[in-house]
């Protein structure tokens, strides 16, 4: 009995447990579903739906005349949902002729694989049945024809996930300014992307997704989906051919010149509008790249180019008259221990400002403005002040170098400042600020910020479009600018740049050779900066234009002989190209073209009878040559036992002569031919191999 007490007692207090365990379970369950349950329920939906943004189609960047410059690529991702309102009649009646379209649009499966995929799909209630990946836009359109899918989201059950990719057409062109883009991280480097980027990347979308089996995300509800807005496209002021000039002409000269990098801008004289911009540097394995944009980032000391700002500067103040005599002593002189040296012998010594302009002569300038403000340097600085040379552009684009020209209360200003920022040392200025300056010569005094964006489109209707923006309306009096334009056509006519005279068209500018500073190590006589800058033609300026080549390290550094050559190339291409520029200066004396060298009669014939200018050819005969800097054209005989001769010929034309006399040969560069391994006249034999060289002429 009293054993069946003690089991009887252990019996009611497990009851007596189990009723308070029970007891706390609804308590837990009833708290869970009234005070936590909305919480909780509102968590669990918010790990099986999710709002999230889908990106717009950031605008197209174009050149000036429309072509593509960077674009964006959609790609697309394409499910199905063979339920979604399709009965079975329906499903059987189309499943075929889709399963035969999706094999032969993609080719990657065959029709019986597709029909039995999507009909397991329906079968299981896989209502997200992946279609295909990296569709592309055209293989999109196409889909949308197709049978089921041509119904579209709702009764068609085609689910589209859309990705964009950024793209850039013409590759290396331009690239540091027209900038990058890049969807995944949806960041831009630098560029009108960056500068005009409120623009291009309109407006995100939203998108309801659950999260289903497998742990994919499925749109839902699309009802109610926000559609995104496309970016506006954006039309720049690069001319694609203006730019493909320059780029290859600027290459091809580094690489001639084994220099570090450089830099081209052309500019638009009468808006400011930059048709070009080339940056090349080099890499570790000796390709030039755009690594950097070094027209609009690069500060640094510019050199004889700047001796034009002190000449501005010196005649606004009356502190020297054309007609007045400097003598260069010999070609140096000193100033507290520092002597500044001429880079050659100048006649007599005696020189005009205009000599010395043309020449560039250090001494002469330096002389000039030292004699001159001496006893008030401040007011030689707040002369560079008035034209502004102090300030930055302002331009749109991100990573303008910042310009400097030191005031006498500077704590680096020394008795040596004054003369050697007068021949542009101490001071500091990008390639674009330089050029801005001497555009505002060639446009008669009035200094534009330089433009890179005309128009603003949506749908191809302008929403905003961009005019030349004044900096300085008159950077000296007519007088000091007229003085300065005639100093730097002497430039080219009788100085330092005569190599790139011609007779078909005039040219102004400036040499300018620097040493570069080694940062606390001073100058040497190794690293050197050459650069030209000037406008053309000069007799009514349409193109001005900056070349650097920093650091070439063959034996030729100067200016003249690195930096100007380039600066011919761009303009010979763009007067042979434009013929507004031809009609104004066909009235001088006579027409010479700059581009006429040798090759087919009838091509000959047809160029220049379409822009209208007589030519005496022979036109019995199947090739011409053509007269250096004439238009006098000579028979170019070709005999079929004979090596040709084919100097000055276009590569088209040199590889159509070797392969119809059956000549084995190799070709180097682009351009025309410069160069061949065997004499013009040599008999050929059947083992016989030339090497061609070509380059721009």
């Amino acid at each position: 009995m009293k054993e069946n007490a003690n089991i009887l007692k252990i019996s009611y207090a497990m009851y007596f447990m189990l009723l308070v365990v029970g007891i706390a379970i609804i308590a837990n369950v009833l708290k869970i579903q009234i005070k936590e349950g909305e919480s909780l329920r509102k968590l669990g939906t918010e790990h099986t739906i999710q709002e999230v943004k889908t990106e717009a189609l950031r605008g197209n960047i174009f050149s000036h005349n429309g072509e593509l410059l960077a674009v964006t690529t959609p790609k697309y991702e394409i499910r199905f949902d063979p339920i979604s309102n399709k009965t079975d009649d329906f499903f059987r009646e189309n499943i075929d002729s889709l399963a035969y379209l999706l094999s032969h649009l993609f080719n990657d499966k065959s029709t019986a694989k597709y029909k039995n995929e999507i009909s397991q799909a329906r079968r299981t209630g896989n209502r997200y049945y992946l279609v295909a990946k990296n569709v592309t836009y055209d293989q999109f359109e196409e889909m949308k024809t197709f049978p089921i899918f041509r119904m579209g989201r709702n009764k068609g059950g085609v689910i589209v996930i859309q990705t964009n990719k950024r793209d850039l057409p013409y590759n290396l062109l331009a690239k540091r300014s027209i900038g990058i883009y890049n969807y995944e991280s949806g960041m831009y480097k630098v560029g009108i992307e960056g500068a005009y980027d409120q623009y291009l990347k309109g407006t995100e979308g939203k998108r309801l997704m659950q999260k289903i089996s497998g742990g994919l995300w499925m749109p839902i509800d699309p009802v109610n989906e926000l559609e995104p807005k496309n970016g506006h496209d954006v039309y720049t002021t690069i001319d694609i051919e203006i730019q493909d000039i320059a780029e290859h002409s600027l290459e091809f000269h580094l690489r001639k010149n084994k220099a570090k990098h450089g830099s081209v801008v052309v500019m638009e004289v009468k808006t400011g509008a930059v048709l070009a911009i080339a940056n090349l540097g080099i890499d570790k394995k000796g390709n030039y790249s755009e690594d950097y944009n070094y027209a609009i980032g690069e500060s640094s000391e510019p050199g004889s180019t700047f001796k034009l700002a002190s000449a501005l500067v010196a005649l606004e103040d009356g502190v020297v008259r054309m007609s007045d005599l400097v003598d260069t002593e010999g070609g140096q002189v000193t100033y507290f221990n520092k002597t500044i040296r001429d880079s050659h012998k100048i006649k007599d010594g005696i020189l005009s400002l205009q000599e010395i302009i043309e020449e560039s002569s250090n001494v002469g300038i330096a002389k000039i403005i030292q004699n001159g403000y001496r006893n008030n340097p401040q007011k030689f600085i707040d002369g560079l002040y008035k034209i502004g040379l102090n300030k930055v552009l302002e331009i749109p684009l991100d990573g303008e170098g910042l310009p400097y020209i030191k005031s006498t209360s500077d704590k680096t200003w020394s008795g040596i400042s004054l003369p050697w920022i007068a021949h542009g040392y101490e001071i500091q200025l990008t390639p674009l600020q330089i050029l801005s300056f001497y555009n505002a010569i060639a446009n008669d005094g009035k200094m534009l910020r330089p433009m890179f964006v005309k128009e603003i489109r949506n749908m191809n209707m302008a929403t905003q479009t961009f005019s030349p923006e004044v900096i300085n309306e008159q950077i000296a009096s007519k007088e000091t600018i007229e003085k300065l334009q005639q100093m730097l056509q002497g430039v080219v006519d009788n100085g330092t740049a005569k190599n790139i005279k011609n007779e078909a068209y005039s040219i102004a500018g400036k040499t300018g050779t620097a040493q570069i500073a080694q940062k606390n190590l001073g100058y040497n006589k190794s690293n050197y900066k050459a650069s030209f800058v000037g406008y053309f033609p000069a007799s009514n300026p349409r193109y001005s234009c900056i070349v650097v080549i920093n650091d070439p390290s063959e034996d030729s550094y100067y200016g003249s002989a690195v930096a100007a050559p380039v600066f011919k190339e761009i303009a010979d291409r763009l007067f042979a190209s434009n013929l507004d520029i031809e009609e104004e200066i066909s009235t001088k004396k006579e027409f010479f073209s700059p581009l006429a060298h040798a090759g087919f009669t009838r091509d000959y014939h047809s160029i220049y009878s379409k822009i209208g200018i007589p030519v005496a050819l022979f036109l019995d005969t199947e090739w011409v040559e053509c007269k250096p800097d004439t238009l006098l054209f000579e028979k170019r005989a070709l005999e079929s036992d004979s090596m040709p001769n084919l100097l000055g010929m276009t590569a088209k034309d040199a590889l159509y002569i070797l392969e119809e006399l059956g000549i084995s040969f190799k070709m180097e560069g682009k351009g025309f031919v410069v160069e061949q391994s065997i004499v013009p006249g040599t008999p050929i034999d059947a083992n016989i191999l030339i090497s061609i060289i070509l380059a721009t002429l």
